[in-house]
């Protein structure tokens, strides 16, 4: 990060935070829109919002993956960056260019945002599928994420407050001296957090999948909801979870 960012550097970044402010007004839009009935752009929204958080962590995790075989080769080395990322960070630190690593703090925290609201959109559609999989495990990643993303907000809002370094969880506090030490503690909570994170994620979308096949989904695990009884008229509105299990 010591030449100045070129156009592209800033346009990407432009993009990545475009991108995960669409993101999540459209998070906004799928929560208030299955308080109501199930309209016919529902499902494809949810479909978008979760295919785009699948998309979004796929990219994040490989740097965390790249990080850590470069750390394999070069373990007494500063971190390491894939040139996209390298890029990225240029183009997010121009936000204030007297904080080299501030750019970096507010890229990882852009992907972390992206990643939760795919995680978000699995926990919304599942929301009233009582006692299924799918949503069990999409509310453990919403909380597990949730806390990921706050360590990196703290260690974004740290390094821009003028911290002389980052402070969370995955820094001891700012207490670690810079070198290898710190650098791979680092780097290595980092990829364990993501790679938990990741599976967790892949579990909620099998069982959705799974569930959606089997066209199995209770409203409530003390009262089974016959999907019959919900095509009744004066029934209560159909979910998304149900629509989709309802269309196979």
């Amino acid at each position: 990060m010591g030449t100045a960012p070129s156009w592209l550097d800033t346009a990407g970044a432009v993009l990545l935070l475009l991108w995960t402010a669409t993101m999540w007004a459209a998070v906004g839009v799928l929560a208030y829109a299955l308080r109501r009935p199930v309209r016919p752009w529902t499902r494809p929204l949810a479909t978008g919002v979760i295919g785009l958080g699948v998309l979004g962590q796929l990219g994040h995790v490989q740097e965390h993956v790249a990080q850590v075989g470069y750390w394999a080769v070069h373990p007494q080395a500063a971190p390491w960056m894939t040139p996209w990322g390298t890029a990225l960070a240029d183009g997010f630190g121009q936000v204030d260019m007297t904080k080299p690593s501030l750019g970096m703090e507010i890229l990882h925290f852009s992907g972390n945002l992206i990643f939760l609201a795919g995680l978000v959109g699995v926990a919304l559609v599942t929301r009233d599928a009582f006692g299924t999989k799918s949503r069990r495990w999409a509310r453990t990643g919403v909380w597990m994420q949730g806390l990921h993303g706050v360590e990196h907000l703290v260690l974004m809002t740290s390094v821009w407050l003028g911290a002389p370094r980052a402070i969370g969880l995955s820094t001891w506090l700012g207490l670690m001296p810079p070198g290898p030490g710190l650098w791979t503690y680092r780097v290595w909570w980092h990829l364990v957090a993501n790679a938990v994170g990741t599976m967790i994620f892949a579990l909620a979308l099998w069982h959705l999948w799974r569930e959606r096949r089997a066209g199995a989904v209770n409203r409530s695990a003390a009262r089974p909801v016959s999907m019959a009884a919900v095509d009744t008229p004066g029934a209560r509105p159909r979910t998304v979870h149900e629509e989709s299990l309802r269309a196979t």
